[in-house]
C-alpha cells in the first residue's frame, strides 16, 4: 500500500473535494426523507424517486443541449433539469401521499411500489428515447469558484471550488433545519408526526401537512437523482443510482431525523466512495477492486449498527391517522 502517496496533503485535499461532491445526491434524498418522516409518513421509495428524478433531469437537459445555441443553452438546460426532477419527484410523492394519507394503505408496501415504479418507468423510457444511441452524455453543472476564499490554503479548494449542486445542498440544509426547528410550519410537521390527534384538535390539518411533507420530500429525493445523473455522471443508465436511495434511508435512521447529522453521515459515504476510486487509480497489488467497490456500503452497514432501532423516530411514524381517533 503506497501510504506515502495516500497520506500526502494533495491526496487528502482531493479526497475531501470528491467526497463532498459524491455525498450531495444522497444527502438531498436523506434531507427529503427527514421532512417526510417528521410528518409521520414512512417513505422507503427513495431509490425509485432518485431514479425518476435522475432520468427526468437527464432527458430534459439532453434535449435542450441538442438544440442550436451552444453555451447559451447550458444554463437553461441545467435549470430545466432541476425543475423537471422536482416536478417528477413531487408527482411521485403525491402518489405516495394519496396511498398513505387518503387511502391509509400500508406505508412500507406503498413506498416500495415507488421503487418498482421508478425502476420500471425509467428503464422503459430510456430504452425508448435513447435506443440506438451509444452512451448519450450531457454537460454537467458548472463549477463555481468563489473569489478570494478559493485561495485559502486547504479549505479553499475543498469548500469554495465546488459545483452549484454542492452550494445548493448547503442552502437547503440551512432552510430545512431552520424550517423544522424555528418556524410554525416545522412545529406543525413535528406535531403531526408525534401526536396527530393533538395536532388535529389544535386546528392543524393533519392530512394537508402530511401531503405537503411527502411531496416536498419526494421532490428533494428526485433532485438528488438529477444531481447524480446531470451534475456528476453526466449520463444515465438503467439503475444508475446503484442503491444510493437505500443508503439515504439508512442515513435518516443513523441521523435520528436530524439534518446536520444526516450531512455528516452522507459525508462519510462520500469519502468512502471517493477513497475507493482513488485507491483503484493507484493500482494497489493484491487488493481486489470488488472489495473497494463494496467499501462505501460496508461503511454504511457499520454506521447503522451503532444506530438504535427506533431512536428519534416520531411516535406516529408509519401509522395512518383518521379524525375518528381523536
Amino acid at each position: 500500500m503506497p501510504w506515502d502517496r495516500i497520506l500526502s496533503l494533495t491526496f487528502l485535499v482531493s479526497l475531501m473535494v470528491a467526497g463532498i461532491r459524491l455525498m450531495t445526491p444522497i444527502f438531498l434524498a436523506a434531507l427529503g426523507e427527514i421532512i417526510t418522516e417528521r410528518a409521520g409518513v414512512l417513505n422507503l421509495g427513495l431509490e425509485g424517486l432518485m431514479l425518476g428524478g435522475g432520468f427526468a433531469g437527464f432527458a430534459v437537459a439532453y434535449a435542450i443541449q441538442q438544440l442550436p445555441g451552444g453555451d447559451v443553452m447550458l444554463p437553461i438546460s441545467h435549470v430545466a433539469a432541476v425543475l423537471a426532477a422536482l416536478v417528477v419527484g413531487g408527482l411521485m410523492g403525491l402518489i405516495l401521499a394519496f396511498l398513505c394519507v387518503t387511502l391509509r394503505a400500508d406505508q412500507v408496501i406503498s413506498s416500495v411500489i415507488l421503487v418498482i415504479l421508478g425502476q420500471g418507468l425509467t428503464t422503459y423510457f430510456f430504452r425508448q428515447l435513447f435506443a440506438g444511441q451509444l452512451g448519450p452524455h450531457v454537460t454537467g453543472f458548472p463549477e463555481l469558484s468563489i473569489p478570494v476564499l478559493n485561495q485559502l490554503p486547504v479549505v479553499g479548494p475543498i469548500f469554495f471550488q465546488q459545483n452549484l449542486a454542492v452550494y445548493l445542498s448547503g442552502v437547503l440544509l440551512v432552510v430545512v433545519w431552520y424550517g423544522l426547528t424555528r418556524t410554525t410550519w416545522g412545529l406543525s410537521i413535528r406535531a403531526v408526526g408525534q401526536y396527530p390527534a393533538a395536532a388535529d384538535t389544535s386546528g392543524v390539518n393533519v392530512a394537508r401537512v402530511r401531503y405537503v411533507a411527502t411531496i416536498v420530500g419526494g421532490a428533494l429525493a428526485a433532485l438528488g437523482g438529477a444531481v447524480l445523473t446531470v451534475g456528476q455522471l453526466q449520463l444515465f443508465k438503467e439503475n444508475v443510482t446503484a442503491g444510493r436511495g437505500w443508503i439515504a434511508v439508512g442515513l435518516v435512521v443513523f441521523s435520528r431525523r436530524r439534518p446536520v447529522l444526516a450531512l455528516l453521515g452522507a459525508l462519510l459515504f462520500g469519502l468512502a466512495d471517493a477513497l475507493q476510486f482513488r485507491i483503484q487509480a493507484l493500482n494497489v497489488p493484491d487488493l481486489p477492486y470488488e472489495f473497494l467497490l463494496m467499501l462505501p456500503y460496508l461503511l454504511t452497514i457499520l454506521v447503522l449498527l451503532r444506530a438504535k432501532r427506533g431512536e428519534g423516530a416520531p411516535a406516529a411514524l408509519g401509522i395512518p391517522y383518521t379524525p375518528e381517533e381523536r
